[in-house]
């Protein structure tokens, strides 16, 4: 059953013009919000966007429908009639002849969002209304196209999805960056006799933390559905202010069963497409607005992307690259590590596509990922997409009890702290991989927008954890 609503929509009207069935003539009631407002001495023209698209339609109104118009940012209703352009290349081929217009919300004189162009920095101070600008409001409409693309190719490939907690009790990425969550009274801090914190006096006992990754909390339900995702917010207490970083993002983390690397990186290519697809049917005018404004070419850029094969390169041979190159980069290619300068240079120019980099140092990565029979690497990917870096890390993951145990006393975690993820590989343990996708830094890409903080409606990085 299809829901029925009070008022027309913007979206609509214009679906039916472009399909042919002019909606001229037709009496409609619309709600939504005043972008602009223009008036002369004897008829007025307001842009109104109900939110259901991403273009305004124009309402014409007469002195005697409304003598002193709303101001920007009102909410209103408008009833009349839709009038239909003859000119075919009309920048506003509908408009809407005003039989009435009710002010149903006024906007006070000092509604931050003017007609002028607002610089993205302003435009974070007022998160909670950026929306309502033409770039913010494509934005996180692709946001939306994004999310549900990303559930509908899982899905639909037999993956389920489990809910991981936010809370929890250990570090995934074995990094030390965690988010600590407390119900401590930080004004009198219960004390052990050593003058150590009692952390077990905390609501949920013991030392917890807002989650790093999912991963771990998932992992165990590959051995009841196989192959499974969690998707949701994961926070890590990195003190970095680049235009990549944040405390609190978002990442989908598939799990599949029965899976080594080559398997996890044809899902990764098939997810990402997939998603970028989606963007390009479901949010053209979106792109097209980010083509014109935001990077020129993007369109192109995204259709290239998914009618090629990603490049799939191992971390051993894209140093020699990136070595014989002759570019000059910051920092001097070495092994250990990979630098963002290093994976840009892979993506946009070495091979001017997505590029997957394998078999990193087992040093430079996390105590899960399966180890390499060479001893030095292990079975892991990164993702990077030209212009942004990496957007997804993947592995194979350890399923062998005693190198599991091993790693972890070399980077100096406690077995006891992951007893239950360790009964993983006790209780009939076998070969699986997953992988991490990042949807800000994914939504870079696809947008063309060139900081995190503008791709997630309320950004949290270091000092700034307004709204």
């Amino acid at each position: 059953m299809s829901i029925k609503k009070k008022y027309s929509t913007v979206r609509g009207l214009f679906e039916r013009h472009a399909a042919g069935e002019s909606p001229a003539g037709f009496n409609v009631s619309l709600a939504g919000w005043v972008r602009t407002v223009r008036q002369s001495k004897e008829v007025g023209f307001l842009e109104l966007n109900d939110g259901s698209c991403q273009k305004n339609i124009q309402v014409v109104f007469g002195q005697e429908i409304l003598d002193c118009p709303p101001a920007n940012g009102s909410a209103v209703e408008v009833r009349g009639t839709v009038a239909v352009s003859e000119n075919p290349n009309a920048k506003a081929p509908l408009e809407v002849n005003a039989e009435s217009v009710t002010i149903l919300g006024s906007a006070d004189a000092d509604y931050p969002i003017s007609k002028k162009r607002h610089g993205f920095e302003y435009l974070r101070t007022v998160a909670h209304l950026r929306g309502r600008t033409n770039t913010f409001s494509a934005v996180f409409r692709l946001r939306s196209v994004l999310t549900f693309a990303i559930h509908e190719y899982l899905q639909k490939n037999g993956f389920v999805c489990v809910a991981a907690p936010c809370i929890t009790s250990n570090d995934g990425e074995g990094a030390g960056e965690v988010v600590r969550a407390t119900t401590l009274d930080l004004r009198n801090v219960p004390k052990n006799p050593d003058g150590s914190v009692d952390f077990t006096k905390e609501l949920l006992g013991g030392g917890r933390f807002l989650t790093v990754t999912g991963q771990l909390n998932v992992e165990p339900f590959c051995a009841v559905f196989r192959d499974v995702y969690t998707f949701g917010p994961c926070f890590r207490a990195e003190n970095s202010n680049t235009a990549r970083h944040a405390v609190e993002f978002w990442q989908v983390e598939p799990e599949m069963a029965f899976a080594d690397l080559e398997d996890v990186m044809d899902c990764i290519e098939g997810l990402t497409k997939h998603m970028i697809m989606s963007a390009l049917k479901y949010g053209a005018d979106e792109l097209a607005f980010f083509d014109a404004q935001i990077e020129p070419g993007l369109v192109r850029k995204l259709e290239n992307t998914v009618n090629e094969p990603y490049a799939r390169v191992t971390y051993a041979d894209a140093l020699d690259i990136l070595k014989k190159s002759g570019e000059k980069f910051i920092m001097p290619v070495r092994w250990g590590g990979f630098q963002t300068e290093w994976e840009k240079y892979l993506a946009e120019k070495a091979f001017g596509r997505p590029v997957f980099v394998t078999d990193y140092p087992r040093e430079e990565k996390a105590f899960y990922m399966r180890q390499n029979d060479d001893g030095a690497t292990v079975s892991a990917a990164d993702l990077m997409f030209p212009g942004i870096g990496e957007v997804v890390g993947a592995s194979a993951r350890e399923e062998r009890l005693d190198r599991l145990l091993a790693r972890m006393g070399e980077t100096g975690l406690r077995p006891e702290d992951y007893w239950w993820y360790l009964d993983l590989r006790r209780y009939g343990t076998f070969p699986h991989g997953g992988f991490g996708l990042g949807v800000e830094r994914m939504m870079m890409f696809v947008t063309g927008m060139g900081n995190i903080r503008d791709v997630i409606p309320y950004p949290r990085t270091p000092g700034h954890a307004e709204f």
